[in-house]
């Protein structure tokens, strides 16, 4: 426990240097630290607040946000992430669809550049209105169901299919991640009474994640410390599986 606030600081930078939040990196190094992800998931949801919070200021900042790609994501999205939080799953299957979860964070991560290459080629053609809806009507299901706020999906796919830029795309992550975190945090209010919250671990993902949210924004490279932490996921991935 007591190299949690640590990790989450490492976590922090480099997930919000893509745009992210960091939730799967949370769970995956308390996973390894032998914390249970139940026990987790209100906690991971209000580091994504504060993390990918500080991450959009700074891509908002630079320009990258483009609302008529945005808006459809996350008006679908969030009513699902709500219903996912409800979806009260037995805990081993649960960890299964975590750890599948925690694998695909973890190829997004070692794959960065290669995919961020290929959307920089391709160039940016937003799909239909329609498409986007269902998309992010599917993401926001799977993020409420797995605790995290839906980023580390969300970006590959706007990537992979060309339709957005690196930099919309981790402006769109980021907001993203920020309504359906707090989706998900209403559903579960009614087990947050007693919840203590960590202030450690906040001050440790805030200084992460202004830090990283600056590097990203003006593209500074942090590949090897990507592909570093995309090894322990997959790693904390197959522990769960």
């Amino acid at each position: 426990m007591r190299w949690f606030p640590l990790a989450v600081t490492i976590v922090a930078f480099l997930y919000a240097s893509v745009g992210h939040g960091g939730a799967s990196g949370y769970y995956a190094t308390g996973v390894l630290l032998g914390l249970s992800p139940q026990s987790l998931k209100a906690q991971v949801l209000i580091l994504n607040l504060f993390v990918a919070g500080l991450s959009a200021y700074s891509f908002t900042r630079k320009g990258h946000l483009r609302l008529g790609l945005l808006a459809p994501l996350v008006i679908a999205s969030m009513p699902c992430a709500f219903l996912g939080a409800k979806l009260a799953l037995p805990v081993d299957t649960a960890n299964k669809i975590l750890g599948a979860c925690l694998g695909l964070a973890a190829l997004r991560l070692i794959f960065h550049d290669w995919i961020q290459k290929k959307a920089e080629e391709s160039g940016p053609h937003p799909p239909r209105l329609w498409v986007l809806v269902w998309v992010g009507a599917l993401l926001g299901l799977i993020a409420g169901i797995t605790g995290v706020g839906g980023g580390i999906y969300l970006s590959p796919v706007l990537l992979l299919t060309g339709w957005a830029s690196p930099g919309t795309t981790a402006a769109s992550s980021a907001w993203f991640i920020i309504l359906n975190s707090a989706s998900a945090l209403v559903s579960l209010s009614h087990t947050l009474g007693g919840l203590q919250l960590r202030w450690s671990w906040i001050a440790c993902g805030c200084a992460g994640g202004a830090l990283g949210g600056w590097v990203g924004a003006n593209r500074l490279p942090v590949r090897w410390f990507r592909r570093l932490l995309g090894l322990v996921l997959l790693i904390a991935a197959v522990k769960l599986i």
